[in-house]
């Protein structure tokens, strides 16, 4: 069946997991629905335990059994620990047929291959994967699916039941012994909390893993002793240093800073730049850069942001500092800076429902102005891809992308037009994960495009200078004329992975790639 962007999705695959296809950003805008709750064990003895020896201990007094559910969280990045500590004992204890549903993947879980390849691990929900999981994923070597979800999406999909954590393990840098869990005051700090938030709330059994144990009450708590079973002491949970590692790095890149450049002149020329505006940067260098480059103008205009919001970086800390933006409003920390940052005034921390996810109330990503991210591919459509390499292997994660796009008035991606001799402005890219109805600008080292469908915002920029306009369709051209047009990924007939849209449906699908090897 061909989706609203012109995506054909397999019919064996709507029938196995009893999606609809994607229709659009508002197709399930007004849908109600009860949100699923945990099973809940009542603690009133006052004399009750919550500390255990070991997380094997944990997971035996949790019931770990085959074809259970694990949540995890991935505020260390690269530096986490967790995973691979809890797996490594569901390993040990012979429990197959184990899906991870984690806020995201990355290379520091590379150990987890051999427990995909033996059947420990069938399938994983996750923003994305990098690394070797990625590599394996694609390879077909993961039995069951992966399915891609977004921030938002990985919140709807567990408070609609449709994922149902069995057992969530939180990372807590200091926590109590009856399970008050914050992201700061420890040896290991990775700043705020906010991807447990609805693991706290909805999985049927909480660990706290902490490698400081405070004095009771660690307040104020960003998880709650009312949602916490259990309390497991470790010698560490993380490396705060690798935080800021990947994606996340700062860039000294001078492409990178052009490319800043051109973004903040375009910002500031359209209607929304004035007192009080809202603004996100994603995770690339150049989207982080922007806030850097921003700040400077705002100083001389004398205009100051409103919020900001979503994962936080040294750059928009220092706006906080210099009293150029009101309030941070903080899911994620991104190097130790942020980190640092998180306990002082008119920083705070929210939880990544309140972020990003699309089923309830109200998201935060829906007050955005502007928003600033990055990309692997750009289409002629619009289109983003951010998960699937141009080699057709899984290289990357949805984070917030899809989220903060769909909600933003203003959603602007940065990409160098070439990317390691590959075009990243293409005819069609490998995979969607963000659909061209959401993106407006896109801004190359080569120069900047603006969706045809935001009359509006060409309108406003047709007098303003130093921004190298071009279409879409010519910036695709200059780097085809550079590359070569690319050769189509050969891929198998198996999916091994679905990208879900942010409301459940799906967006697109990942096949095996071709005779991979890794």
């Amino acid at each position: 069946m061909i989706n609203k962007v012109g995506r054909d999705i397999p019919e064996d695959i709507i029938k196995a997991t009893g999606k609809e296809v994607f229709q659009g950003n508002f197709y399930k805008d007004g849908t109600e629905f009860h949100k699923q709750g945990p099973i809940t064990k009542v603690v009133m003895n006052h004399d009750t335990s919550k500390l255990v020896d070991s997380i094997h201990d944990a997971l035996v007094k949790c019931g770990a059994h085959d074809g259970m559910t694990l949540g995890f969280h991935h505020h260390f990045r690269e530096g986490d620990l967790i995973v691979n500590m809890v797996m490594e004992e569901v390993h040990k204890m012979g429990i197959k047929d184990v899906t991870i549903c984690a806020s995201s993947l990355g290379k520091a879980h590379d150990p987890l291959l051999p427990m995909i390849e033996d059947g420990t691990i069938t399938n994983i929900q996750s923003s994305g994967v990098r690394g070797k999981i990625g590599e394996a994923i694609s390879a077909g070597k993961l039995k069951g699916l992966a399915i891609m979800r977004s921030h938002g999406g990985r919140i709807r999909a567990i408070q609609t039941g449709e994922t149902t954590i069995d057992i969530s393990f939180i990372g807590a840098p200091t926590c109590d012994d009856y399970g008050n869990c914050k992201g700061v005051g420890g040896k290991s700090d990775c700043g705020v909390l906010s991807y447990s938030f609805v693991d706290g709330n909805h999985a049927n059994k909480v660990v706290a893993v902490t490698d400081c144990l405070v004095p009771f009450p660690n307040y104020p708590a960003d998880i709650n002793c009312t949602k916490v079973d259990y309390v497991c002491v470790v010698d560490q949970i993380g490396i705060p240093e690798k935080i800021a590692t990947g994606a996340a790095k700062p860039t000294t890149d001078v492409r990178k800073l052009m490319m800043a450049d051109y973004c903040t002149n375009f910002v500031i020329n359209t209607p929304y730049f004035k007192d009080g505006f809202s603004y996100q940067t994603g995770v690339g260098g150049a989207s982080i850069a922007s806030a850097v480059s921003l700040g400077k103008v705002m100083k001389e205009r004398g205009i100051k942001m409103g919020f900001a919001v979503g994962g936080m970086s040294k750059g928009m800390c220092d706006l906080l500092d210099e009293g150029l933006v009101g309030k941070l409003l903080d899911t994620q920390d991104f190097d130790t800076s942020a980190v640092e940052s998180v306990t002082r005034p008119n920083h705070h921390r929210i939880s990544a429902g309140a972020y990003a996810n699309p089923f309830n109330k109200g998201a935060f990503v829906n007050k955005l102005d502007f928003v600033i991210l990055g990309a692997l591919e750009v289409d002629v459509n619009f289109n983003v891809n951010v998960v699937v390499g141009s080699d057709g292997v899984i290289t990357g994660a949805q984070g917030g992308h899809p989220d903060a796009a769909a909600g933003a008035k203003c959603t602007i991606v940065i990409s160098p037009l070439i990317q390691g001799r590959i075009p990243a402005i293409c005819t069609n890219v490998t995979t969607v994960t963000t659909p061209g109805e959401s993106v407006d600008v896109v801004v190359t080292d080569y120069g900047v495009a603006i969706n045809p469908a935001r009359q509006d915002l060409i309108e406003c920029m047709k007098d303003v200078e130093g921004i190298p306009f071009k279409t879409i369709e010519e910036l695709r051209d200059i780097a085809y004329s550079i590359t070569g047009e690319p050769e189509p990924v050969q891929f198998g007939d198996r999916v091994v992975g679905i990208i879900e849209s942010r409301d459940g449906t799906i967006m697109d699908v990942v096949r095996q790639v071709k005779d991979y090897e890794f």
